[in-house]
């Protein structure tokens, strides 16, 4: 039974490699609990009240929070959505099951003037490998919003012949093209003189960031990499390739973007999902009210 719903995540849904990932383990996570197998499960057996114990034990005595808890969640959903539609259940049982309530937390980003400094270094060209790989991803994050498998996946036919702009594989396989700043352009052109100088590039590697040894980079790498290139320039907080991507979206917020023209940039399915830069940017117009409003600073004397 297993098989066949990664398959169907695979091939119908077709979810990342990552999601296929994290989605059996929830399953087989569950099994686990109910004590049984793969090849025992018999998912008509299961219970809403099955399925709350299920909640109490994982946020109990698991200790996970309610955003962890709705994640595992969706992926039982899922399964069980999937076997009422070919027919294996008579019900879904987890449909009379609301989501847990979760704190509204805002994304963590990079003030404007700190990411300014930053790219105003990564815009420096040099001649080592690795300072050129690194600082064009921490541009193409920031100035595309990218999520990590999306960076690792890009290919270097990937961008324009004209340079302007880049094709990017987002969830679901789903194709979207992004806009190239000329600055951004630049620094891919020198970062690929780079690899061709250094002959770092396998011939049938088609990646656009590599290792040392001519292959595609891994997400772990790009992440530490993000990490060390935020912590050298200061950044406080979190320090990750999310934190660069909302970074992006809160800055364009800020600076009068429509709301779902940054949808279309940040390849949400749902408006939804881009609505959370919204507090962010309210956040700041209290701050600019503050500091001008004169009944504001009336109020302050």
């Amino acid at each position: 039974m297993l098989a066949d719903f990664i398959r169907y995540l695979e091939a119908e849904r077709r979810y990342s490699p990552l999601t296929v990932r994290n989605y059996r383990r929830d399953v087989e996570n569950f099994m686990a609990w109910l004590g049984t197998d793969d090849a025992r499960f018999d998912p008509r057996e299961i219970t809403v009240g099955h399925i709350r114990e299920w909640i109490i034990f994982r946020t109990e005595q698991g200790g996970i929070g309610a955003a962890t808890m709705n994640r595992e969640l969706s992926s039982l959903r899922t399964l069980f959505r999937w076997l009422h539609r070919t027919g294996v259940v008579d019900k879904d049982v987890l449909r009379p099951l609301a989501s847990l309530k979760t704190s509204r937390r805002l994304p963590a980003f990079v003030p404007e003037s700190r990411m300014s400094a930053i790219v105003s270094e990564c815009r420096f060209d040099s001649d080592e490998f690795l300072t050129e790989r690194n600082s064009l991803a921490v541009l193409l994050f920031y100035s595309c919003g990218l999520r990590l498998a999306e960076l690792v996946g890009i290919d270097r036919d990937d961008l324009s012949a004209d340079g302007t702009s880049l094709r990017i594989r987002g969830k679901g396989d789903k194709e979207r093209m992004v806009p190239i700043l000329e600055e951004v352009r630049d620094k891919i052109r020198h970062y690929l003189r780079v690899i061709e100088r250094q002959k770092i590039c396998k011939s049938q590697e088609k990646a656009l960031f590599l290792t040392q040894q001519g292959k595609r980079i891994s997400r772990t790498t790009v992440y530490r990499l993000v990490q060390d290139e935020l912590t050298r320039a200061g950044v406080q907080g979190k320090k990750s390739p999310h934190v660069l991507r909302h970074t992006f979206a809160t800055h364009l917020m800020n600076g009068g973007a429509d709301m779902r023209e940054i949808q279309e940039l940040l390849g949400h399915a749902s408006l939804q999902a881009t609505q959370v830069y919204t507090h962010n940017s309210i956040a700041r117009l209290r701050e600019i009210y503050a500091k001008a409003h004169p009944r504001e600073q009336k109020g302050n004397k």
